[in-house]
């Protein structure tokens, strides 16, 4: 039981945060990057990008769909790991989200990491290349990194309030410059990229019209593009702090995944309706490219500069959502009695769960300096694609045995009340998801790597094999302490 004096998380995020921390988490800086990029590391894909994009929105929607209405009957902080271990099973509920609390961790660093560079071009699109020069220096660019993910740590220790007043204002301007971008593409063409390209490189490029259509190539497209999807699980996270949060958590997962879906396709069909495929494919061979690189031959330098700075805030954006999300895991686990119980304590003046914020940010910062000595980025984002589609699916798995597991709580559901809807939402989200899942898994099996720990599928299992350790050894404990583990996991934790 706790102590009636001891200070609780208050509901104090509105609809309107709630979708924002969905969207800050799934609208970073992948959307200026990855549709082109994906033209090197999926060669052959071509003009179907778009399509691709399309169809990794499909497992996303049913996924959501899982999440909204499982969100209408557990609004706890802990999201995900709280659905599966009430309607699955503990262990399943534990591993799972322990391998996505690795991987969001080290990826928070790796944002951090990145997003110096971007503010670095921003400098230097402004002329300002002293400045520029300086961020490029290692531990300039490592502690500016550590600034960010500190400074985030302290804005959501300060309570919902004052990570509404950060969050929102950026998310806005981060529509808006992205805005940029879509509406070129209703100004300028293909004919004037060529022109422009002709007149500033002398390159008389001639586009390839079509190529063949490949499923195989497609499939592969669209798992990667699938992790642009997986963001709005931290609405989830923040279950212990929404308002009506029976019916504001479902509205929010279900309108982050919506308004971000929207905002890619305009997004990307922008640049592909100015620049021709044949282009960018070729281009990403040689270089790494972005947005912002393929337009600066018909933008001004100073719409150039915008498309930057939106890139950078995208970037930004992810830190504090994506700390709240990393935190409200381990405060669930901590107040089931998996993790050591001074992780739930909770701010006596904010409400906020401080200790596991300040060890977000401890694992945050491994992240970064990981990025820095190894110089391997992307190790800890396949990880957490693996991890989320494997969340994903058990959220799948979890909305289907629900009832029979836990009929009290399934009771609660207000969202798709009707079984056969749930059933049709769960058995395709599987289906999907083991068709992505699979995809992803081979491809990262047969890709060339120097080193058998540079595929994320292992080093994944290695993760999934110490969280079955420190649950085995937690689940024993609570055991010879008398307690039976089914009366705490066929509840719901205390607010």
């Amino acid at each position: 039981m706790n102590d009636q004096n001891k200070p609780l998380l208050t509901r104090e995020l509105g609809l309107l945060a709630l979708t924002a921390t969905g969207i800050c988490s799934m609208l970073g800086a992948s959307i200026y990057i990855v549709p082109f990029m994906i033209q090197k590391n999926v060669p052959g894909i071509g003009p179907y990008v778009l399509y691709a994009f399309f169809f990794a929105a499909v497992p996303a929607i049913f996924a959501a769909l899982a999440y909204a209405i499982l969100s209408s009957a557990m609004p706890r902080a802990g999201g995900s790991y709280i659905y599966a271990s009430r309607g699955l099973h503990p262990y399943l509920g534990f591993v799972a989200s322990f391998s996505q609390w690795f991987g969001l961790s080290i990826v928070i660093g790796v944002i951090a990491y990145v997003t110096i560079p971007f503010i670095r071009d921003i400098f230097l699109s402004l002329g300002m290349e002293q400045i520029a020069k300086g961020l490029e220096i290692g531990w300039i660019r490592v502690s500016l990194a550590l600034l960010l993910i500190w400074g985030f740590v302290g804005i959501n220790i300060r309570g919902s309030k004052s990570y509404a007043m950060t969050l929102l204002p950026m998310m806005f301007l981060m529509f808006g410059l992205g805005s940029v971008v879509i509406f070129s593409g209703l100004i300028f063409s293909q004919n004037d990229f060529l022109q422009a390209l002709k007149l500033k490189d002398g390159n008389a490029f001639s586009p390839i019209e079509n190529i063949s259509f490949d499923w195989n190539i497609f499939l592969t497209a669209s798992a990667l593009l699938f992790s642009s999807f997986i963001g709005f699980d931290s609405i989830a996270q923040a279950g212990g702090e929404a308002k009506n949060p029976t019916k504001n958590l479902p509205k929010a997962i279900l309108l982050a995944i919506f308004s971000v879906g929207t905002f890619y396709f305009l997004f990307s069909s922008s640049v592909y309706h100015i620049v021709p495929w044949s282009f960018v494919a070729e281009e990403s061979v040689k270089k790494d490219i972005s947005a912002a690189g393929l337009l600066s031959y018909v933008l001004p330098s100073y719409l150039g500069v915008a498309i930057l700075s939106g890139a950078a805030i995208a970037l930004i954006n992810d830190l504090p959502a994506m700390l709240l999300s990393v935190s409200r895991l381990m405060f669930a686990w901590a107040k089931d009695g998996i993790f050591p119980s001074f992780i739930t304590e909770v701010h006596k003046k904010y409400h906020t769960p401080h200790i596991a914020l300040i060890l977000a940010g401890v694992m945050a910062s491994i992240g970064i300096l990981g990025s820095h000595f190894a110089g391997d980025f992307f190790l800890g984002i396949d990880i957490m694609v693996t991890s989320m589609m494997v969340n994903f699916l058990l959220m799948s798995v979890t909305l289907i045995s629900l009832p029979n597991k836990n009929g009290a709580i399934a009771n609660e559901i207000t969202v798709i009340r009707n079984r056969f809807f749930q059933k049709a939402i769960g058995v395709l989200g599987i289906l999907f998801l083991l068709l992505f899942l699979t995809v992803h898994t081979y491809k990262d099996l047969t890709s060339d790597a120097s080193k058998w720990y540079f595929h994320s599928s292992p080093v994944w299992l290695i993760v999934m094999a110490l969280a079955s350790l420190i649950f085995l050894y937690k689940w024993k404990k609570i055991q010879k302490s008398g307690v039976n583990p089914n009366t705490i996991f066929n509840q719901l934790p205390e607010e």
